[in-house]
């Protein structure tokens, strides 16, 4: 019988154990063909506080130091490192860009003759100053594969020197679906402790941070110029709070803002709202690289409206509504279809579902990671 292959995944946002979902589910869907170790730093400066590794019961992590990790771009890992990367690994998988300074630790840290993936989420084609054009261009020399994070990203990335010639798979980051499911009992008791009862309007939801490129102001302004009755609740934080309050102010009991909420307590506030929008608005800076409230909300059971920014089309796709960006009278209409439309908002539910469950569910992401990190191990032996 052969030997399990030894799959190390690695990346900074590991230090959160939500974001080792992907790690968990590559060790149980790789069985016993794979032995599955992810690392991740041993503590790390959150926004709201430091962060410490917490591995759960059964978890293979390694904790790793990190310097400068208040600027992700010059961050860089410690020694221990280069040891793990030593340790006879088949396929190492990075989860840090191959511009910034951590990714080109990997890449030369990474022995011969283990396969090495990275994993990227940029989708606009960006020429990076010094030293980050050199960062890249040695890290992609170095890189067996790397994967896409969206169609958008490979768009992006799939004619530029190092990943035109470099075998690469589009794979989206996964929904933790035992974590994000319908829950009516948990979505009817977090209405009541936010004061509102279950026969009251429909509830539009909004759930990220409260940054102008999430396209708030356009919420704000459809939900003024919708005739149907409805009710808000905003779920975030951010420099913009002052401006929806100030905006919430004018509309008394309709609308609940909750700052403060880790992601375990996510479910329960999507579970509570009856649509949830992603008005996004590109910038020439930045475009909604996936919109991740979108695929959580669907896992939910959550109908959804998203702007055309980036990614969003392509995860929504017949599964919810898209309005251009920016365009009020489009979100206004797309608002009152749902709100006015009980069977609607259930039928876009029921699409959610089923397209998290066919592209975004974490078994399917696992496999379909370990079966692109095969065909590369299978490369080398043929």
């Amino acid at each position: 019988m052969s030997r399990p292959l030894r799959l190390l995944t690695l990346g900074h946002s590991y230090v959160v154990g939500t974001n080792r979902a992907l790690a968990r589910a590559l060790a149980d869907v790789g069985g016993d063909a794979w032995k599955v170790t992810s690392a991740a730093p041993g503590a790390f400066p959150g926004d709201l506080g430091p962060i410490r590794l917490d591995p759960l019961p059964g978890e293979r992590v390694e904790p790793l130091t990190v310097r400068g990790a208040r600027r992700i771009h010059t961050m860089t890992y410690g020694r221990g490192l280069r040891a793990l990367l030593r340790r006879g690994w088949d396929v190492v998988h990075c989860w840090e860009e191959p511009f910034v300074l951590a990714g080109a630790q990997v890449a030369g840290w990474t022995p011969p003759g283990t396969k090495l993936v990275f994993a990227s989420f940029q989708n606009l084609p960006k020429r990076y100053p010094p030293p980050f054009r050199w960062t890249e261009r040695f890290a992609m020399g170095r890189a067996d594969g790397w994967i896409a994070f969206g169609r958008t990203v490979e768009d992006a990335l799939r004619r530029r020197p190092g990943y035109a010639t470099t075998p690469h798979r589009v794979i989206a980051p996964g929904v933790d679906t035992a974590l994000f499911r319908p829950d009516a009992d948990s979505g009817a008791q977090t209405r009541t402790e936010l004061g509102w009862a279950d026969a009251g309007p429909p509830i539009v939801g909004y759930l990220g941070r409260f940054v102008p490129e999430k396209g708030l102001e356009t919420l704000m302004r459809a939900l003024d110029g919708a005739a149907e009755p409805w009710r808000a609740l905003f779920v975030g934080g951010g420099p913009m709070e002052g401006a929806l309050r100030s905006w919430a102010a004018r509309h008394g009991d309709r609308v609940r803002i909750v700052t403060g909420v880790g992601h375990g307590d996510v479910p329960r506030y999507l579970n509570a709202m009856d649509v949830l929008c992603a008005p996004s608005r590109t910038t020439p800076r930045w475009r909604e690289q996936l919109g991740r409230m979108l695929t959580e909300a669907m896992a939910c059971g959550v109908p959804v409206i998203g702007s055309d920014s980036g990614e969003i089309p392509h995860v929504i796709t017949d599964a919810g509504l898209v309005c251009a960006e920016d365009d009020v009278a489009a979100w206004t209409r797309a608002l009152e279809s749902l709100l006015a439309d009980d069977a609607k908002r259930a039928d876009y539910a029921a699409r959610g579902l089923a397209r998290v469950e066919a592209e975004y569910a974490l078994t399917v992401v696992a496999r379909r990671h370990l079966e692109f990190f095969r065909s590369l191990v299978d490369q080398s032996a043929s």
